[in-house]
C-alpha cells in the first residue's frame, strides 16, 4: 500500500513539473491576416489579446476573427504538448 502511495505521490510530482514546464511555453494565434492575435501558454490560458484598431468597428468580423485566432493558438499548443510529452517521456503518453 505504501509503495502504491509514493508512486502516486511520485506521478503527481511528475505532473506538475510537467505542467510548470508547460507554463512557460507561449503559442501565438493568429487570425484576419495578423490583425487579430491571441497568445496562450502550454497550459491553454489566454495571456494576450492583440486587435487592429480596424476591426473595432467590425462586430461580426472581429468575433469571427477572435474565435479563429484562439483556434489557432490553441491548435499549436496542443502540438507543443504532444513534443514535450515526448521529451519528458511521460508514461502512455498522457493519452496524446
Amino acid at each position: 500500500m505504501f509503495n502504491k502511495l509514493k508512486q502516486y505521490k511520485d506521478l503527481k510530482s511528475q505532473a506538475n513539473q510537467f505542467q510548470e514546464m508547460l507554463a512557460k511555453e507561449e503559442a501565438e494565434g493568429e487570425a484576419a491576416f495578423g490583425k487579430v492575435k491571441v497568445i496562450m501558454n502550454g497550459n491553454n490560458e489566454v495571456l494576450e489579446v492583440k486587435i487592429d484598431p480596424e476591426l473595432l468597428t467590425q462586430g461580426d468580423s472581429l468575433e469571427m476573427a477572435l474565435v479563429e485566432a484562439y483556434n489557432d493558438a490553441q491548435n499549436k499548443v496542443k502540438k507543443i504538448m504532444i513534443e514535450k510529452v515526448k521529451e519528458y517521456g511521460l508514461p502512455g503518453g498522457m493519452g496524446m
